[in-house]
């Protein structure tokens, strides 16, 4: 069977009669068995993908089938689907079963996509490598001694590999966006609130989102129309309408797009990166569309920022795992105070110990003024300057990442790890839509990201034009 690339690909073969989603199954599940190697996906439901495929494969021959039937997906180890193990690749919830099936999932459930199985994230999300999982690093597939980028790795690598058509993930500081750049795929970060947290695992409350990893815009807006819209579950999920994205793709004539300056001039940034980000511009220059510099002052102050009040509100939503009430439970615990104690410091990795202690601390009585005030005030400069310059520009562009994928173990300090996110954190911050798209690879066949960020709620421009920048990677 051939590797496809859409799922408007997939719906042609499936009404030409050439191929079933039953064979699409089994396709996946063998691309699977064959990549184990990657470490891409925890647990593979194969018999209830099968049942999931004959069922839709019915409702396609009964004409009765949802927008998605033919599209087999990954979910990320942070979604809640009920009777599924969800463990946010930790020790910490070695064991648990979900009650519930979140929202997104149930969505996609609805409009008939197939589920194949779980994958592989850096631990609750916390890491930008996939290396702090509990059951080890996922693989880049273009290079198996490479991270595939985190948190969201193995769902990246999932369809880089094309072990499923699309995975979902979620973004915090640009965990879609980030593993999507490394693997040569398509991330989108939606706008925060524009798809429901019901049933996702919390690290960050007010920076997570749900979003797909696809190999085409197309199926990245159809996820994205599907997942999206109003939740009773969710009372910060938004209330306005969903458009239909994926019939809104087509790019209008001229866009005016911002650039900053200092992004692209940073002395980190790979001169590869650069080399194919200022040549992507070219391109739209050409293209007739209005190309500026912008002046963003505040790229110094990001990094900080965002790992003051990601780690405070991880330290306060990580307190529910206790060793109590479910999961990993000390063995070795006397009484109740050794049994918090030890089951937190063995259950949790250090990653993740290292960000609840930092959010501890921000937030203590001595230093909340100091580090968790500040920062917030300088999360809404942030989003002030974010936003005046979307108003003036349809869209900013700047790379996804300063590299393209490091190696397993090469970025052992955490400050360096966590500097690999000053290009993704600033939508996170500013609560603005980002999309990830392939602009070629590097010398050594390593893939290249260039994002996109657009205006809070204009998810439809957003992909429009990613298309027109995918259509210019593929001529």
């Amino acid at each position: 069977m051939k590797r496809f690339q859409s799922l408007s690909e997939v719906r042609n073969e499936l009404a030409a009669g050439t191929t079933s989603c039953r064979q699409l199954v089994e396709y996946y599940l063998g691309n699977i068995e064959r990549q184990q190697h990657l470490n891409a996906f925890l647990e593979v439901w194969a018999d209830e993908a099968r049942a999931q495929a004959d069922a839709v494969d019915a409702k396609l021959a009964a004409g009765t089938a949802g927008p998605l039937a033919g599209m087999v997906i990954g979910i990320k180890d942070v979604l809640a689907y009920a009777g599924h193990s969800l463990q946010s690749s930790s020790l910490m919830l070695d064991g648990f079963k979900s009650l519930f099936t979140g929202t997104a999932v149930q969505r996609l459930l609805d409009a008939d996509a197939i589920l194949i199985g779980r994958q592989n994230c850096d631990e609750f999300a916390m890491g930008g490598s996939n290396e702090t999982s509990y059951f080890g690093p996922a693989r880049n597939a273009a290079d198996p001694d490479r991270v595939p980028g985190g948190s969201s790795g193995g769902s990246a690598v999932a369809v880089q590999a094309d072990m499923c058509l699309a995975s979902i993930g979620s973004d915090t500081g640009g965990s879609v966006r980030q593993p999507a750049a490394f693997c040569g795929v398509i991330g989108l970060k939606p706008t925060y609130s524009r798809i429901s947290r019901y049933g996702l695992v919390a690290f960050a409350s007010s920076f997570d989102q749900i979003g797909p990893i696809t190999r085409s815009v197309q199926d990245a807006a159809l996820l994205l129309e599907v997942m999206a819209g109003a939740d009773g579950m969710d009372s910060t999920a938004s209330q306005r309408e969903v458009p239909a994205y994926s019939q809104q793709l087509a790019p209008a004539p001229h866009y005016r797009i911002g650039y900053i300056a200092d992004a692209i001039n940073s002395e980190g940034l790979n001169p590869e990166i650069k080399d194919a980000l200022e040549n992507q511009l070219e391109i739209l220059r050409g293209q007739g569309h209005v190309v500026e510099a912008v002046d963003f002052p505040y790229l110094d102050f990001m990094i900080p920022t965002y790992y003051i009040l990601t780690t405070a509100e991880a330290s306060s939503n990580l307190g529910r795992f206790d060793g109590v009430k479910y999961g990993y439970r000390a063995p070795d615990a006397t009484d109740l105070e050794s049994l918090y104690k030890k089951s937190r410091a063995q259950g949790f990795g250090a990653e993740v110990q290292r960000r609840i202690l930092l959010g501890t601390f921000v937030l203590s009585a001595n230093y909340y003024d100091a580090y968790y005030t500040k920062a917030q005030r300088v999360r809404r400069l942030i989003k002030e300057k974010t936003d005046e310059l979307l108003r003036q520009y349809d869209f900013l562009v700047l790379p996804t990442t300063p590299t393209t994928a490091f190696k397993i173990g090469e970025k052992l300090d955490p400050v360096s790890m966590y500097l690999a996110d000053i290009f993704t954190v600033q939508a996170s911050l500013a609560g603005v839509p980002a999309i990830s798209v392939p602009v070629g690879e590097d010398a050594v066949g390593l893939p290249i990201g260039l994002q996109v960020m657009a205006g809070a709620f204009r998810e439809a421009e957003l992909l429009a034009f990613a298309s027109l920048l995918t259509e210019e990677v593929l001529a």
